[in-house]
């Protein structure tokens, strides 16, 4: 794999053992971080997110899938999943996602606590190509990765 950088914005503080998750996760994906705090929100807006990553997405996701295989997803599916849930009891509220930024079109791919085994096994060969404007997002009931603002624009041609 080239040597890959992602920009890792962070909402809050986080524990050392957060943020070194995250530095673990990468590095056994091939990639390296920088993690960056985001200084607190003034006004009504909050984030959407709770973590956004931005890095080269397709090279970064096509050498997961191409070098690393069934390992490499299951290792980013289980960081993804610790990052929103740290401690394994079910939510009581619904968590923000975690958020991978392609840093060349800006296009967001949205990373859910409940996607599914398939999501992140479609996601390592996913055309980022295909879609225009995002976010990106895992369709449960349709079983594939979908934009509706790029459907809808597709639409309205």
């Amino acid at each position: 794999m080239t040597d890959l950088t992602a920009d890792v914005l962070v909402d809050g503080p986080l524990p050392a053992e957060r943020e070194a998750l995250i530095h673990q996760a990468l590095a056994t994906l091939g990639a390296s971080g920088r993690i960056r705090v985001l200084p607190p929100l003034r006004g009504a807006t909050e984030l959407q997110w709770l973590v956004m990553m931005t890095l080269p997405l397709q090279a970064f996701l096509g050498s997961i899938g191409s070098k690393f295989g069934e390992d490499a997803y299951r290792s980013f599916q289980n960081t993804v999943r610790k990052l929103l849930h740290p401690d394994d009891t079910p939510p009581a509220a619904p968590t923000r996602p975690i958020v991978l930024k392609d840093a060349a079109s800006g296009l967001r791919i949205v990373l859910d606590l409940d996607l599914p085994p398939e999501g992140y096994q479609q996601l390592l060969t996913l055309n980022l190509s295909q879609f225009r404007f995002g976010p990106v997002h895992y369709d449960r009931a349709e079983r594939r990765w979908r934009s509706e603002i790029d459907e809808a624009e597709a639409t309205n041609r």
